[in-house]
């Protein structure tokens, strides 16, 4: 192992948590990259983090389901003997416009809380005893948890709840583990296309970008001809 760190990354296997996964594995740890439905993303995934220098454990995982999380930590913990960094990257929605008050149900918010909020709980509860001093948990939140925006109000509703539950760990776990929160907004990428269709995705991407300072929005990828250098991804920029 050397001096490899060692970091899991849950939703690694699309999007945020992949380009983290692919991240860490450049800059010396080795990587869990949990994921619960995307088997041959996730297998891809694993396969980048290896060819750059990382040694890899994939585990399929609902983080809804308090067992799995045990499972994907022990995965770690058993072969490494710690955990340096937790990234708890997995999300979930239901698409729904905030107009239609009448289109969400109580098993959507429950749904969406138990991944968004209870997940990230869970995941923290569980590797909280394999830290050390000077690790670190970072929950991928959302402006929707401050704008009140977003898929549904479920889904913002979850991410606002995810940051103060960020908070709370941050307060109870410091100074031995730092406990962060990023909010970025909208990210290019299928998950949001296939939520809302071509049409409406096109109107959201030019809406944020013409809001935006730099004129663009966020991606899930290192746009930078030297990646190693950059930032973690531009999507939490």
């Amino acid at each position: 192992m050397g001096n490899r760190r060692i970091a899991v990354i849950t939703g690694a296997a699309t999007g945020v948590g992949a380009a983290c996964a692919e991240w860490f594995a450049r800059h010396s740890c080795n990587i869990v990259v949990a994921y619960r439905a995307s088997a041959d993303a996730a297998a891809e995934v694993a396969r980048r983090c290896e060819a750059l220098g990382a040694e890899v454990e994939l585990v399929r995982a609902d983080v809804a389901e308090d067992a799995d999380c045990r499972r994907v930590v022990d995965a770690a913990a058993g072969r490494w003997g710690r955990i340096d960094v937790l990234v708890n990257s997995a999300g979930t929605t239901v698409f729904q416009p905030m107009a239609d008050l009448a289109a969400l149900d109580r098993d959507d918010f429950l749904n969406v809380y138990a991944v968004n909020v209870i997940g990230p709980y869970q995941m923290a509860r569980a590797v909280v005893p394999h830290m050390r001093a000077g690790s670190a948990i970072v929950n991928v939140s959302s402006i929707a948890g401050t704008n009140g925006t977003g898929s549904s109000y479920a889904y913002a509703a979850s991410k606002g709840a995810l940051n103060t539950l960020t908070v709370a760990l941050a307060r109870n776990l410091a100074p031995t583990i730092r406990v962060n929160a990023v909010l970025p907004g909208m990210i290019e990428g299928r998950w949001l296309r296939d939520g809302v269709g071509d049409e409406a995705y096109e109107r959201i991407r030019a809406n944020f970008a013409s809001d935006a300072a730099l004129g663009r929005v966020a991606t899930p990828v290192i746009n930078s001809a030297d990646r190693a250098s950059q930032p973690i991804v531009s999507a939490m920029s």
